[in-house]
């Protein structure tokens, strides 16, 4: 945990704690909203379409964040996101339900702002052996925020109705950019205007920086392909519950538990895991650890099924951070938010188009073929990340400013010399 010795983490943990019990709080609530305004299960569907839509702006968002201070745009988007969750007081009736979809909308497009700026926030702020710590220590915030808070925001909704969940939101984001503009951080400047590209080959150098970096590409390809695979889990897990256990859709709520809780495991153990086994290696065995806990779908058994939604859980957290930190290390302070915003894209991207083929196949296919093809899709992404390790341990030991730059304009000559020294970061 040696991140937590800088005292910038320490306060940037802080406010991704309150903007994360926002999220969790708000989020779950408004498909909730939607469903009860209009008693329509496609209306509140319509709520995770919006949140989701914004992956197609990521690459704009990463760009923003690479042009801008960080930390002053997690502010002014706190701040923003503020106000504008506020608007959700003014939803009376189903006539008012385009402000839930807008609100949503919007919020999903903070989400990958100030997901590609934290990026860049920790590059500059941490030497390269304490982000696998820091990583593990908010996805470990994050899941355990997961377990409590959608309760949080249910209750608040049924007691005292949507707007008071805006509200509480509405006051965790401003007190997480109260507290991130008391992080001090000696942020990496942006290109000169005059070093810049055309805009659109800007936008794309994010893209272009991973297909020049073999170790990342590979495992981005791969991830990105198992990333498709699981798509099929948002429409076998109820087949599971129902035709394969006999247990009503309820038990959901039950497996999301106990994968939380798996979740917050691997959140506590992923830099021990990477430190040990490097990033590519520990990206294969997360891999691994999802293939297992799909294929207990297969077995109808309550104790299996509930045993393989932990292992998943602990998967999905160990994949995350390797992949996030290695991403991270192995990418210039300039491009962090762009390289972050085209991993979320090869992701978000081919998951969409699973979970999508998954609906259409659910109802002509057994669920456990589906299960099947996904656990070994999934598991044979593992096993090529895992045979691969050996042979790209050494690339794990290359530092960001050596990584192959994308043109002369992304990443400048002096990017190594012009970032301040390990101690110097400390000293902020």
């Amino acid at each position: 945990m040696s991140a937590w010795r800088v005292p910038g983490f320490r306060r940037l943990g802080a406010a991704w704690t309150f903007s994360n019990f926002g999220d969790s709080a708000l989020i779950l609530t408004l498909g909730i909203w939607a469903k009860d305004l209009t008693g329509s299960n496609a209306a509140a569907g319509l709520v995770f379409l919006a949140l989701g839509l914004p992956v197609f702006l990521a690459p704009f968002a990463g760009h923003v964040a690479d042009r801008v201070s960080r930390r002053r745009l997690v502010v002014v988007v706190d701040v923003v996101a503020a106000v504008g969750v506020l608007a959700l007081l003014f939803v009376r009736s189903a006539d008012q339900l385009w402000l839930i979809y807008v609100v949503t909308f919007g919020y999903g497009c903070v989400g990958y702002l100030t997901s590609a700026a934290q990026s860049g926030l920790l590059r500059d702020m941490l030497v390269d052996d304490e982000l696998a710590g820091a990583n593990g220590v908010l996805s470990t915030i994050d899941q355990g925020l997961r377990l409590l808070t959608p309760l949080v925001g249910a209750g608040l909704y049924t007691v005292y109705g949507g707007g008071a969940v805006a509200v509480l939101t509405s006051s965790a984001l401003v007190i997480a950019a109260l507290v991130m503009l008391t992080v001090c951080v000696d942020e990496t400047p942006p290109s000169p205007s005059a070093e810049r590209e055309h805009f659109v080959r800007e936008v794309a150098a994010g893209a272009r920086h991973i297909r020049t970096v073999p170790g990342l590409a590979r495992t981005v390809v791969l991830v990105g392909i198992a990333f498709a695979a699981t798509g099929f889990g948002n429409s076998t897990t109820f087949a599971v519950i129902d035709d394969g256990l006999e247990l009503g859709s309820e038990f959901f709520g039950v497996l999301a538990s106990i994968q939380g809780c798996g979740s917050v495991l691997g959140g506590l153990t992923a830099a021990w895991v990477i430190r040990r086994l490097g990033e590519h290696a520990t990206i294969g065995v997360g891999l691994a650890l999802i293939a297992a806990g799909f294929a207990t779908g297969l077995v109808p058994s309550v104790a299996v099924v509930g045993t393989g939604s932990a292992v998943l859980g602990l998967g999905v957290v160990w994949m995350v951070v390797g992949l996030v930190t290695l991403r991270q290390r192995l990418t210039p302070a300039r491009l962090q938010g762009r390289v972050s915003a085209a991993t979320t894209m090869a992701f978000n991207g081919p998951q969409t188009v699973g979970i999508a083929t998954g609906a259409a196949l659910i109802a002509a296919v057994d669920y456990r073929i589906l299960v099947a093809v996904m656990a070994g899709a999934v598991a044979a992404c593992a096993v090529l990340l895992v045979l691969r390790a050996g042979r790209s341990r050494s690339l794990d030991g290359v530092p960001a400013s050596a990584a192959v730059p994308v043109s002369a304009d992304d990443v400048p000559a002096d990017e190594g010399s012009a970032r301040p020294s390990d101690l110097d970061r400390h000293r902020t």
